[in-house]
């Protein structure tokens, strides 16, 4: 996966793409940790389409994790809906964004509205 520091122009990650970010165990970053860099502008070019419908323009983080070789971090943007996330890959190398996937664990994992959210 390539990836231009200074590059904001956004990358819908695909499956295995997204996938490869995820070396476990995750670890979970602090509520009161400062973000890495400033992704926001990334969030903010991200295409309408890729939200599927889903309202995250709150811009609430609820959470974010680091993957286990601390080469990732993985943060999750809030929508509207419960369980629906867009999901910011920082790549923390290179201090920028690798790319974004939505997450919809009520899709990917059969959870219903009634369950506990992550």
């Amino acid at each position: 996966m390539k990836m231009h520091q200074g590059d904001m122009r956004p990358k819908l990650l695909n499956e295995a793409e997204y996938q490869g970010t995820l070396v476990g165990p995750m670890i979970r970053v602090g509520g009161d940790d400062a973000p890495p860099f400033d992704f926001w502008p990334y969030f903010e070019a991200i295409p309408p389409a890729d939200f599927e419908g889903h309202d995250c323009s709150e811009g609430a983080v609820s959470w974010a994790w680091n993957n286990a070789s601390g080469t990732f971090q993985h943060v999750l943007v809030s929508s509207g809906d419960k369980n629906v996330f867009m999901v910011l890959v920082l790549d923390l190398r290179a201090r920028g964004v690798l790319g974004h996937r939505l997450l919809d664990l009520n899709r990917e994992y059969g959870l219903s509205l009634g369950e506990p959210s992550c």
